[in-house]
C-alpha cells in the first residue's frame, strides 16, 4: 500500500489536519492543488496562499456500485468533484446517503488515512 502522503500533497494534507487548508492563487485567479512553484495556466510565480473556503458545493458525481475489490465493502459510494472557491477537489463522500446527492450539495473536505 503506497502512503498518500507522497507525491507532492503532503503540504495540503499537513494544512487541512491542522484544520486551516489552503491553496496557492497566481494573479489571475487560477487555485492551485497541490501547491506548485508556478502557475499551469499562464506560467506565472506570483503564487499566494489563500485559506481554503469551509464549505464548497458538488459540481458532479457518479455513484459507484461495482468498486475495486479492495473498496468492495464501501460499496455503493459517491465520489464527487467539488469547487471550493478556485479549486476543485475530487474525493469520496462519507456519511451521505448516495441516492440523496444532487449538485449544488455543500460539502467539506477532510483526510481520511
Amino acid at each position: 500500500m503506497t502512503d498518500s502522503r507522497n507525491g507532492g500533497y503532503d503540504e495540503f494534507l499537513d494544512t487541512l489536519e491542522a484544520g486551516e487548508p489552503q491553496y496557492l492563487s497566481c494573479p489571475n485567479g487560477h487555485g492551485l492543488l497541490p501547491p506548485r512553484r508556478v502557475c499551469p495556466h499562464c506560467g506565472s510565480q506570483e503564487l499566494e496562499r489563500e485559506p481554503l473556503p469551509e464549505t464548497g458545493q458538488i459540481s458532479t458525481y457518479t455513484i459507484v456500485d461495482v468498486p475495486a475489490p479492495q473498496f468492495r465493502d464501501d460499496a455503493p459510494y459517491v465520489t464527487a468533484v467539488a469547487t471550493f472557491d478556485a479549486v476543485r477537489i475530487t474525493g469520496v463522500l462519507r456519511g451521505i446517503d448516495p441516492e440523496g446527492v444532487e449538485t449544488g450539495q455543500e460539502v467539506t473536505v477532510h483526510a481520511e488515512p
